[in-house]
């Protein structure tokens, strides 16, 4: 008998069952507003709708009862063993030097009852699905927190006294309504709001202010009411990107803990707790959208592996909210351990791109957008109203500058270089990415090209890495410096394939 054999084994938090019954809200909820809207008066669809719900209560109260009783786990010296199942057991044993990341989150139904889901990212859960995650759900936040800890300890783990990189600052809310939810934001809670109204019985067109605002609107001047609707759904968006920014980035702590890994906390509601070993970070991405880029801010992801598939790593790897720039390269510099504040360049230190480049982008966006829309108007002015065609005049007129002033800040954007150990890479323009990654983690080199970008002598080196988006490109370098540059960046990866004149 080993000494991993007296090891007890632990059991998840009994209140596990009743986080498993906080589903019933939304159909009781919907049940309840059947009720209001008809008078208390439920129909036969309605008490259908709440025998299936009975139903469903007895299957999702024992499955959940049967996940209490039936997952048991603990920690060795060496490895983390879960045992789950009850017709067909399975037990699986995942040792801890595979372990790359441990993510606590709660949502407000979990934090009500004082528990937290510990999900741990290990060696085989970049692929995306669940084969290589470890999940636990729920556990009790002083049990979750300990076993954090155990999880991620390490033998001769290095230790690390790095300051705070980054905490919450309320200043940094201006920048909450240059994101993407200051208008999709309100049609998206638009729509949520239908669907749920349609699955009472509701139909909103027929509820009487409704109808009653669209026919007002109809009737108005719309040269002035349109610009005021969008100038409120503006208004409205911005609020609600500001409440967003608040759920998802209140307490934000962003910090190198003792185990040398990179912590995360962050969230109003639901809170989130997420931890990177520094072994597993590959890079960062300074991220700029064009809005936020237009009021001098960006973004910062994490470039590290374990984080789920392409999804969840997306949500999981965001290190800071948006910000100022100088603020987001200063915690680009404190991740990438002893990179200098200004090692992700201005334009002037990236290698530009030949200005073919520009040309491809430009007729890209002449070919792509512009004539498509133009000759769709055109013909149905023809066939239809020459209202039409004055539209499809005016709308080249207006989209032939703004494509050629994208395609130049699209081509301005191109650039890559290395540096020390380095591989830096930008591009972009809706939303411009600058990429710094370890050289060291480049597995691969794939280079893609196609008739037209072949004629125009370029072609799109792409940096394969075990981490983040999986892939990361050199878009439309020249075709005659692409293999070098990759030569350069990883010697020895791509010498051997080639063929270089005495």
């Amino acid at each position: 008998m080993t000494a991993d054999d007296h090891t007890p084994w632990r059991t998840l938090d009994p209140r596990t069952l009743a986080v498993h019954c906080s589903w019933l809200g939304a159909p009781l909820g919907s049940l309840a507003l059947t009720a209001l809207a008809t008078g208390g008066r439920l129909d036969a669809r309605a008490w259908i709708t709440l025998g299936a719900i009975a139903a469903v209560f007895a299957a999702v109260t024992a499955a959940g009862l049967i996940t209490y009783r039936r997952t048991r786990y603990r920690v060795t010296a060496d490895s983390f063993e879960l045992r789950t199942g009850l017709f067909t057991r399975r037990q699986r044993a995942v040792p801890l030097h595979r372990v790359r990341n441990v993510d606590l989150t709660a949502n407000p139904v979990q934090r009500l009852f004082g528990v937290t889901v510990l999900r741990a990212g290990t060696a085989g859960s970049g692929g995306g699905g669940s084969a290589g995650e470890l999940r636990l759900e729920a556990l009790s936040r002083p049990a979750a927190e300990r076993l954090r800890a155990e999880l991620l300890a390490r033998a001769g783990a290095d230790r690390h006294t790095d300051p705070l990189l980054a905490s919450f600052d309320p200043r940094r809310l201006r920048f909450a309504p240059l994101t993407f939810w200051v208008f999709g934001g309100v049609f998206a809670v638009a729509g949520a709001a239908y669907r749920v109204l349609h699955g009472v019985g509701l139909e909103p067109w027929r509820i009487g202010f409704v109808r009653r605002a669209f026919e007002d609107f109809g009737d108005s001047a719309l040269w002035l009411t349109i610009p005021l609707a969008l100038l409120a759904i503006a208004a409205v968006g911005s609020v609600g990107a500001v409440v967003l920014y608040l759920e998802n980035w209140w307490n934000y702590r962003l910090e190198w803990t003792d185990s040398a890994t990179l912590g995360v906390r962050r969230g109003l509601l639901t809170t989130r707790a997420v931890a990177i070993e520094r072994a597993r970070l590959r890079g960062v991405v300074l991220r700029e959208p064009l809005l936020l880029r237009a009021g001098g801010g960006a973004t910062v992801r994490a470039v590290a592996g374990g984080l789920g598939d392409r999804d969840e790593n997306r949500r999981r790897s965001a290190v800071l909210p948006p910000a100022t720039r100088a603020e987001a390269v200063r915690v680009c510099g404190g991740i990438l351990d002893g990179l200098a504040p200004d090692a992700l360049p201005a334009d002037r230190r990236l290698t530009p791109h030949p200005r073919r480049a520009l040309r491809r982008r430009t007729l890209r966006g002449l070919l792509g957008v512009v004539l498509p829309v133009t000759l769709t108007l055109a013909v149905l002015g023809a066939l239809l109203t020459p209202v039409l065609l004055y539209c499809a005049a005016g709308f080249a007129l207006v989209a032939v500058p703004v494509v050629r002033a994208l395609a130049h800040d699209a081509y301005r954007a191109l650039g890559h270089a290395i540096t020390g150990p380095l591989l830096l890479i930008r591009s972009g323009t809706f939303s411009r990415d600058t990429v710094a990654l370890n050289r060291d983690a480049v597995l691969a080199w794939t280079f893609t090209d196609t008739p037209f970008s072949r004629r125009a002598g370029l072609v799109t080196a792409t940096a394969a890495v075990a981490a983040g988006e999986d892939g990361y490109r050199v878009r439309d370098m020249s075709a005659d410096e692409a293999a070098d540059f990759a030569d350069a960046a990883t010697p020895g990866l791509i010498g051997e394939f080639l063929y270089r004149v005495p």
